[in-house]
This record gives structure tokens, sequence and C-alpha cells, in this order.
């Protein structure tokens, strides 16, 4: 089975899972690098944090994570990882919700101009 892949410039995302009521993402985030801040309409996320360290920032508020961490985030909720540790912070994604296509992002702030 081939697990979809995509390398971004903050780091690559691969899906470990992809059904009709829920995606799950493993995320890795360069040291240094952020996520862009974002919103989705039609889908929350959970994250686990399993290595390196990190800023999740949800509706403008930063709360630092690690290891063992876990961040829900609401529909609608805007929201970003940033690791600002030295290696690189992984963390894993579930999306419950309607719909999980990459089009259902609204970008507020991004370092790569998308």
């Amino acid at each position: 089975m081939d697990l979809e892949h995509d390398e971004r410039p903050w780091g690559s995302y691969t899906v470990l899972s992809d059904a009709p009521d829920h995606k799950v993402k493993q995320i890795v985030v360069r040291p240094g690098k952020r996520l862009s801040y974002q919103t989705h309409s039609k889908r929350a996320e959970h994250w686990f944090v399993v290595r390196g360290e990190g800023v999740v920032t949800l509706d403008g508020e930063d709360v630092p994570v690690g290891a063992g961490s876990v961040v829900d985030v609401g529909r609608g909720v805007a929201h970003r990882m940033a690791n600002v540790g030295g290696e690189e912070l992984l963390f894993v994604e579930v999306q419950h919700g309607e719909y999980f296509g990459e089009d259902d992002i609204v970008r507020l702030e991004d370092d790569f101009g998308r």
C-alpha cells in the first residue's frame, strides 16, 4: 500500500488513514519552521505530539507543546504549529468532520506566500 506523502516548505506529511469519516496524518515540521495560520470550516483536528518542541497558536493564544502533548483544534478555530526546537517536530493529526480535502483551508498568514 502506497501512502500519500507530500513535501512542503515547512516539512512533510504522510496520510496514514483516509476514510469517509476521518483522516489521519503524520506531520513533520523542520526546526525553525511553522505551518500556515489557518482555519477549516468542515473539519476539526486533534493533534498528538510524538517528539520535538513546539508552540501551537489557537485563536491568537500561544501554547507550548512537547512529546505527549494533546491539542484539540475545533472547527473554525485559527491554528498553527511551530517548531521551536533544534530537532524535527513530529505529530499525528486526526481529522474528523464532513470533508477532508486540502481545499478546506483558509490561510490567514503564511511564511511561504501561499
